[in-house]
């Protein structure tokens, strides 16, 4: 019943966002292969997993767990459906990043998009051997491919992430000598005051706090990279977890995402 209720709800919500203004800017919120409405489902997706996970645990009804488990399946194939025309957004945006002046960002981002470009393709055949067209490929292997790729890239974030970091961290720390050189006792500055109230004990990590409370798309986007981490690492078996830890990351990851579309102000540019 609960797939049921997933595809009906898909078409009402696809009706519901063709059907706004077609002279309004708002297209992202707009059609089932919308980024909104990936992310949306993305975010049920993993709440099944959690939920699922957690009747696990509770030992509730099967009857309600092989559901949620059917209802999860169902989301995750009709997401690679939603995603079959990605491999071109991410060839686009890759060729915009290599045009950045920086160079850290510029490798990092490109090949990032490059190495999601890959795990697109990989998904795309995964999507073909579940519907029967290509059925003769083994499943395991392109899965394996598909993981490793989505798990460079989200390195390749991370490390974009950690550069930008490193480098604000210094910007701030240089702030805070040049202030205390020039104006020893100003205390107009709420950030210097944070981290003069903390200097003496944790140097590191009021000055993290503070650089990151002032760069929200930073702090946002390195979360989401965290979150969508665990995912591959017990894939790949790095690093082994249960399904409720992935459902939990996927999930914040999933709410950052949506965040970040309703306001475009804390995507990180």
């Amino acid at each position: 019943m609960l797939p049921d209720v997933y595809r009906h709800l898909c078409a009402f919500l696809d009706v519901r966002y063709r059907t706004e203004d077609p002279h309004s800017n708002q297209s992202k919120w707009r059609g089932l292969h919308s980024p909104a409405m990936n992310m949306f489902i993305r975010a049920a997706q993993y709440a099944c997993m959690l939920l699922g996970h957690v009747l696990e645990r509770q030992a509730g009804p099967g009857a309600a767990r092989a559901a949620l488990r059917q209802l999860e399946a169902s989301m995750s194939s009709g997401r690679k459906l939603f995603r079959l025309g990605n491999m071109v957004h991410a060839m686009v945006a890759a060729r915009q990043t290599i045009q950045l002046p920086d160079l850290v960002p510029r490798i990092c981002l490109t090949a990032s998009n490059l190495i999601r470009a890959l795990y697109f393709i990989c998904d795309t055949v995964l999507w073909l051997k579940s519907v029967g067209l290509l059925p003769h490929i083994y499943k395991w292997k392109w899965r394996n491919w598909a993981t490793k790729c989505y798990y460079y890239s989200l390195l390749m974030n991370l490390t974009r992430d950690l550069y930008e970091i490193s480098w604000l961290l210094e910007q701030a720390a240089e702030k805070e000598k040049a202030k205390e050189n020039s104006f020893p006792w100003d205390t107009q500055d709420q950030d210097l005051i944070c981290l003069e109230t903390e200097r003496q004990s944790q140097p590191f990590l009021p000055l993290l706090y503070c650089t990151l409370k002032k760069h929200p798309p930073l702090l946002l986007d390195t979360t989401k990279n965290l979150c969508d981490l665990s995912s591959p690492l017990d894939r790949l078996g790095i690093y082994k977890t249960n399904p409720g830890i992935i459902g939990l990351c996927g999930l914040l990851s999933s709410l950052v995402g949506i965040l970040t579309i309703a306001k475009p102000h804390l995507k990180l540019k």
